[in-house]
């Protein structure tokens, strides 16, 4: 699960993680409200508006601006709230701006120089444990620095029998070129965070800039936090932060009937039981030349009440033009499949999309003959290839 910037920091100052005083707002009276109070809290005369969005780069299209005063306090929130921000991790819509992060500027003068590092936490996969990784060139995207300047890119691995170890943060504030101060003020800000990632279950916490002011403390001015959607069980809270608004509203349609579905640009609408088989039918998507619309995973115990609605939302994507149904039968059975979708064809105004029925396992003759005797313009298919070639057929 993602979170906005303004969560991401309330759960860092959980764990003791510096960041700076910041309080989201809903319109520019709300800002102007937070930006007082943030002057009384810290004496700041400088703020900081930024788009609460999930995308980043949001500085390139105009979704971060600094205030130096009141008046542009109000007059950058109301130009940022409503609008709707395109960044190079968006489509070319872009994302409608509900709330920003009115954030004290902590880029004041002082007597030594104000540097901006990368640090990110994530889960190293081949090596089967947790990774910090970091730069002493933040404040650009990682992407770009790892292209070119890869030497400037350093990383450790996190024993997960002993977890973080004091040796690398030592480590981390000696590549990162710091002393005196600022060294120590590290230690504690890689110490903390990494316990921030750990305790709150994260997938990834990344922050872009990590901020040396001038005066040698570590702030961390920007955060990417993902949560490990399974371990939410544990955080009510941070479930609790969810922003229905950034997922698409097909999808959150089926969360709403405990639908796995993501929205892809692609022709060719894909429903089936099981991600490992969601990924494999989408293989075959691509092969027979069509391109996937969704990935859509009923789950292992899908009734024909599901199915039906399953199938009611790839309809609701207009670029579909053809429905590959690609059930396996084990707990859910393939005739219960069938029932559903027939229920859905009969139902429904006006289907133009050909639909190509694949069925194997528990029941998947009975299916078969369902669909088969339904009279309906489906079509059905035993091997996998036989559903490709259909999908190419029906795509010319």
């Amino acid at each position: 699960m993602n979170l906005h910037e303004f969560q991401g920091k309330l759960i860092l100052k959980e764990y003791g993680v510096p960041v700076p005083e910041g309080i989201s707002a809903e319109s520019p009276a709300q800002a102007l409200e937070a930006a007082r109070e943030l002057q009384v809290q810290t004496g700041t005369d400088k703020w900081v508006i930024k788009a609460q969005v999930h995308a980043g780069g949001r500085g390139k299209g105009g979704g971060i601006k600094l205030a130096n005063n009141l008046n542009e306090v109000i007059e950058y929130a109301d130009q940022i709230i409503g609008m709707r921000l395109v960044t190079p991790q968006t489509s070319e819509k872009g994302k409608l701006v509900r709330k920003v992060l009115v954030q004290s500027d902590i880029y004041y003068p002082g007597k030594s120089e104000i540097q901006e590092f990368y640090v990110g936490i994530l889960l190293n996969r081949f090596e089967s444990c947790n990774m910090i990784m970091y730069s002493p060139q933040g404040g650009m995207d990682i992407e770009k620095v790892a292209e070119e300047s890869p030497d400037k890119i350093f990383t450790e691995l996190i024993n997960p029998k002993v977890g973080l170890l004091p040796f690398q943060c030592r480590n981390i504030a000696l590549n990162l070129g710091l002393k005196g101060n600022a060294f120590n003020s590290m230690l504690n800000f890689i110490d903390k965070l990494y316990k921030a990632y750990v305790g709150s279950d994260a997938k990834l916490i990344e922050i872009n800039p990590v901020v040396k002011t001038s005066d040698n403390k570590i702030f961390a001015v920007d955060a990417k936090v993902v949560i490990d959607d399974n371990a939410l069980f544990r955080h009510p809270d941070i479930a609790a932060m969810r922003d229905i608004y950034e997922k698409d509203p097909i999808e959150r349609e089926a969360n709403r009937y405990d639908l796995n579905y993501v929205k892809l640009d692609g022709n060719v609408g894909c429903m089936v039981n099981g991600a490992g088989l969601a990924m494999a039918t989408m293989d075959i998507i691509k092969l027979s030349g069509g391109n996937p619309a969704n990935f859509l995973d009923v789950g292992g115990s899908a009734d024909a009440n599901k199915v039906e609605k399953a199938f009611r939302i790839i309809l609701k994507d207009t670029n579909v033009k053809a429905i590959l149904v690609n059930i396996f039968g084990g707990i859910v059975r393939c005739d219960r499949v069938a029932q559903g979708l027939i229920d859905t064809y009969k139902s429904s105004d006006k289907i133009n999309a050909p639909i190509i029925v694949r069925f194997q396992g528990t029941n998947a003759e009975e299916g078969k003959k369902l669909i088969d005797e339904s009279g309906l313009k489906v079509y059905s298919a035993i091997l996998l290839q036989d559903a490709a070639d259909l999908i190419t057929k029906v795509l010319k």
